[in-house]
C-alpha cells in the first residue's frame, strides 16, 4: 500500500498495549488498522476473537473477497489523505482519488429517528446539512457530537444536523445521546443508508451539505483542526 504512495505515506507497525490511537479509540483488542487519526479497522471488522464470521465487515476474513474490500477501502481512505491538504478533509472535485465513492449530493433516504419521527431528505430542503456518521464504541465522537450541539443552537434552523449511529446497539444509542442536544437529529443508521453515502468504513465522518443539497466537504475523524474547518465552511455556506 506504501509503495503506492512513494514519500507520501509511511507504515508503522504499533506493539500490544503501547498505541496511543488505540487508547484514545478505546481498543484494546488488535488488529486496528488507522490512517492519521482514523480507525479504519478493529477486530470485529474482521470476525476474530470468537465474534463469529458474519460479526464484522470483513468476516470471514479467509475469503479473498473480503480480503479485496478490505484493501479496497484502505487504498481509498489512504487516497483521501493523501490527496487533500489536510488528511481530516476530502472534498469532492478536488481530484477524482480523493472524491472515491462519496456522494456528490446528499443522498436520498428514509430513517425513523430515536422518538420515532420520520427523516427523510425532502425535509431537508433549502437548508445547509451536517450528516455525522457516529458509534458508541468511539470516544472521540463524543466530543464532536457535543460540538454539534452547539453548532445548531448557533444557526437555529439554518442547520439541520443529523447524528447517524453505526454498529451500535439501540439501548447504548440511546444512553449516549440521553444528555446531548436535543436539537440534533438522532438515529440509527440501516445498511442502505450507510451505502447511500459512500458505505461508510471510519467514524467519526462527517458530511457537509449546502442549500442546494450538493455536497460541500466531507471529514473523517476528530483531529484538532475539524471544529475550525467545518466552522470556516459553514461560516461560506449560510451567508
Amino acid at each position: 500500500m506504501v509503495e503506492q504512495f512513494p514519500g507520501k505515506a509511511r507504515f508503522v507497525s504499533e506493539n500490544f498495549g503501547a498505541s496511543k490511537l488505540a487508547e484514545r479509540f478505546g481498543v484494546t483488542r488488535y488488529p486496528a488498522v488507522f490512517v492519521n487519526d482514523v480507525l479504519v479497522a478493529r477486530p470485529r471488522d474482521f470476525g476474530f476473537f470468537g465474534e463469529g464470521d458474519s460479526a464484522g465487515r470483513y468476516a470471514p476474513w479467509r475469503n479473498a473477497e473480503n480480503q479485496a474490500r478490505f484493501k479496497k477501502d484502505l487504498a481509498a481512505m489512504v487516497r483521501r489523505a493523501v490527496a487533500g491538504e489536510s488528511p481530516a478533509e476530502a472534498t469532492p472535485g478536488d481530484s477524482p482519488a480523493a472524491a472515491g465513492d462519496q456522494p456528490a449530493r446528499l443522498p436520498d433516504f428514509q430513517l425513523n429517528d430515536l422518538a420515532g419521527r420520520r427523516i427523510a431528505r425532502q425535509q431537508l430542503k433549502d437548508k445547509v446539512v451536517i450528516v455525522e456518521f457516529w458509534a458508541t464504541w468511539c470516544p472521540p465522537c463524543g466530543s464532536t457530537l457535543g460540538w454539534l450541539g452547539e453548532l445548531r443552537k448557533r444557526y437555529g434552523d439554518r442547520l439541520e444536523v443529523m447524528a447517524l449511529a453505526v454498529e451500535s446497539p439501540a439501548e447504548q444509542v440511546k444512553s449516549s445521546v440521553a444528555a446531548q442536544s436535543r436539537q440534533i437529529r438522532w438515529a440509527i443508521a440501516d445498511a442502505p443508508t450507510a451505502a447511500a453515502f459512500g458505505d461508510v468504513v471510519a467514524v467519526p465522518t462527517l458530511f457537509l451539505f449546502d442549500r442546494s443539497g450538493a455536497a460541500a466537504g466531507v471529514y473523517y475523524g476528530a483531529p484538532p483542526e475539524l471544529h475550525g474547518q467545518v466552522e470556516n465552511a459553514l461560516a461560506t455556506l449560510l451567508k
